[in-house]
């Protein structure tokens, strides 16, 4: 029986994450080299909510503790997964863990990637909101003329929008009455949006200029929602995501399309498993970030492969 990885985007860092990390001599590598860019007391950086949610900081702690996390899980699974997924700059986590660049060079990435989607944006108050239960057309046209765009489509009734505070805090209350539930990201930018096109332009130039490496088994790539292996479109594809809708609801059918008999989600919170479970109710899906030691998600896998 095959399991499937996805490795979780920003918004969703605590304190508290993956609390067995720091013990683990396998992990040390890639937290030092996430050290080196935001710090080695990071843990205590998460408390100020600023910091938390900093573009520059967020992007390379979520892809070095997920890599930090991956080398030191993978050595205790039964065999390597099915397909892997990231969600946003969880991609880039994803593709080194299916060996496409180094776990050092993924987070090298994390930290140019934020530079230049805050680079995009400077001088401007952008950011991203949740809105479940209203489709994405409804949506738009309740926010017709401010500008906000679909970042993320989840399932048909939630996606998430980008766009200016202004907008997002203008178009609140008018959601609100058609009954949504709206929630404000901690993210600073108006990330997988047109607000991106120039990072998108000059990260693409970045990644011309790294060798990709073919992957050890298939990625569901945000941009397309479809299963990659050639490191042409792997490279395209890893650009074209800041600037266009994250198609995860189709990246998760991509990943049920490999028949894996179950999905665990490394990074902090349990956003993705949580979306994974209301769509695949039959195939049970937990985050590492759910367990306070490494062997309790360990043993849950081995029963369910």
């Amino acid at each position: 029986m095959s399991y499937a990885l996805v490795f979780s985007g920003q918004a969703s860092q605590h304190p508290a994450m993956l609390p067995w990390l720091d013990a683990e001599p396998s992990a040390a590598d890639a937290l030092h080299a996430m050290g080196q860019r935001i710090g080695t007391g990071w843990r205590a950086a998460l408390q100020d909510e600023g910091r938390r949610s900093n573009n520059a900081f967020a992007q390379v702690l979520i892809t070095g503790t997920a890599l930090a996390a991956w080398s030191v899980i993978q050595h205790q699974l039964p065999q390597p997964p099915a397909v892997v997924a990231g969600y946003s700059v969880g991609e880039l986590a994803a593709f080194a863990c299916a060996g496409v660049f180094s776990a050092d060079q993924a987070i090298a990435l994390a930290q140019q990637r934020a530079a230049l989607m805050d680079q995009a944006v400077l001088g401007q108050q952008t950011g991203m909101m949740a809105v479940t239960g209203l489709s994405e057309g409804r949506v738009l046209t309740a926010c017709a003329g401010l500008g906000l765009e679909c970042a993320i489509r989840i399932h048909p009734g939630q996606s998430v929008f980008a766009g200016t505070d202004h907008a997002l805090s203008q178009v609140t209350p008018r959601l609100l009455a058609l009954g949504a539930v709206c929630k404000r990201l901690e993210v600073r930018v108006a990330s997988h949006s047109s607000w991106m096109a120039p990072a998108a332009l000059a990260f693409a130039d970045t990644l011309a200029e790294l060798p990709f490496a073919a992957p050890r088994w298939p990625i569901a790539t945000n941009a397309d929602g479809r299963l990659a292996r050639q490191a042409a479109l792997l490279r395209q594809a890893l650009s074209r995501q800041l600037a266009s809708t994250v198609q995860w609801a189709a990246c998760m059918e991509a990943v049920n399309e490999r028949q894996v008999a179950c999905v665990l989600e490394i990074g902090a919170g349990s956003a993705l498993s949580k979306m994974w479970n209301e769509r695949y109710p039959d195939i049970p899906a937990r985050s590492l970030d759910e367990f306070g030691q490494l062997r309790g998600a360990v043993a849950w896998l081995a029963r369910h492969t």
